[in-house]
């Protein structure tokens, strides 16, 4: 796993390659904690080169998304979601608790930065 962290002005894009797993989330958990400790609680989570992802990565981008929602500050943006990935997320029921977009181009948040 590979994880690409690149701040801007409205949001902080955050690439994450290859998988989140039972290994791997805690770093992920990591990544975001240390960021919204800085002040930073809007997140762009590129999944476009993601080819997995276990219960205990949707735990951590729910509990990212609890946090950086909980004083009105953010959220955690989707964006490039493989379509194994949003399927398994629409099943579990995940897909209510982000906003989602094909791809990094379509997201707000990151266009005229």
């Amino acid at each position: 796993m590979q994880i690409t962290v690149k701040e801007y002005k409205d949001a902080v894009l955050i690439a994450i390659t290859e998988r989140i797993d039972g290994s791997t989330a805690p770093e992920v958990g990591q990544v975001l904690e240390s960021l919204q400790g800085r002040g930073r609680y809007k997140f762009v989570i590129d999944m476009s080169q993601l080819e997995y992802i276990s219960s205990a990565g949707y735990r951590v981008l729910l509990s990212a998304q609890r946090n950086s929602m909980r004083f009105n500050r953010g959220e955690v943006i989707l964006a490039g979601v493989p379509a194994q990935i949003h399927q398994s997320l629409d099943i579990s029921g995940f897909t209510d608790y982000f906003k989602m977009y094909k791809d990094l181009s379509t997201v707000p948040e990151l266009v005229d930065q």
